[in-house]
């Protein structure tokens, strides 16, 4: 049962980012590459401040070895935000777009090498060949993007119709999927104790300051990068977790997919409020 949930949840992130791909376009994908200090602060927010982040949570606190593993998975898993622009509702979704491209790209090469980095203090942690990463992140990102981009390029109408809709569906589906995970696992959710479950939520709220302060002086920046450092990928993470034993570090993630998204929801929310009250972009 947990194995077929934990294919469950990467089938579902492989929805999600087929459904944003059929809201995005290819210029979206290169604009980052336009804005050089952006695109720096980006990287450096999701792949150098969260880990280091998480990094000394775990030194800081008394946590259990599997919630230990679950918090540095998650941390040097970013890449793929699961709130793409039509959720967000707020400023330049092409910035949100080529976010999720470069920092998915980049987890080729910088998740295996922050593993590597970690192994040494983490004995627990396993290796991530940067071919398996590539693997990985062409199966559940590259090819359902490409696929979404291409029938919108086929058929825009039905794309922009869909493409909404069926992120928000899938969204729904992830978030009810963990919880089942968590139900089905229910006594190692309890030895995660409330220890586990504050370091977790202490982490989101972490990267999501961190993704704020960082992203520049657009409001719509910083409210996207926010998102993006608290939202990792998780179809990169539950691989990561599935190659240690046992499934404690598995039902982490589904931990912190529903603290994530209790976590993000509100913040956007208020994001949007700001934004309107400024008279800033309209939710599209």
């Amino acid at each position: 049962m947990t194995v077929a949930l934990l294919v469950l949840l990467k089938v579902i992130v492989t929805v999600i980012i087929f459904g944003i791909g059929l809201d995005s376009t290819p210029r979206d994908a290169v604009r980052l590459f336009r804005h050089p200090a952006l695109l720096l602060r980006s990287v450096l927010a999701m792949y150098v401040l969260v880990p280091l982040a998480a990094l000394a949570l775990v030194k800081l606190l008394p946590l259990s070895p599997g919630v230990e593993a679950g918090l540095l998975v998650l941390a040097v898993s970013a890449g793929a935000p699961l709130l793409p622009r039509k959720l967000l509702g707020i400023g330049d979704g092409a910035y949100i777009f080529s976010l999720v491209v470069v920092s998915s790209v980049l987890a080729v090469i910088l998740v295996p090498v922050w593993l590597e980095i970690l192994v040494p203090l983490f004995p627990r942690l396993p290796h991530l060949a940067p071919e398996r990463a590539a693997i990985v992140l062409g199966e559940s990102f590259f090819l359902p993007l490409l696929a979404g981009m291409a029938v919108r390029w086929l058929f825009p109408r039905f794309a922009a119709w869909v493409g909404g809709r069926l992120v928000g569906l899938a969204g729904l589906f992830l978030a009810l999927a963990a919880l089942v995970l968590l139900a089905v696992n229910w006594h190692i959710v309890l030895e995660v104790q409330w220890q586990g479950i504050a370091a977790l939520a202490v982490l989101i709220l972490m990267a999501l300051v961190i993704g704020h302060l960082v992203g520049g002086p657009k409001d719509e920046d910083r409210t996207a990068l926010a998102v993006a450092c608290a939202t990792r990928h998780i179809g990169v993470a539950v691989v990561v977790a599935t190659s240690l034993p046992g499934v404690r570090v598995a039902v982490v993630i589904s931990v912190y997919i529903a603290i994530s998204v209790a976590i993000t929801l509100p913040y956007t929310r208020w994001r949007r409020k700001v934004a309107s009250a400024r008279g800033g972009t309209s939710p599209k």
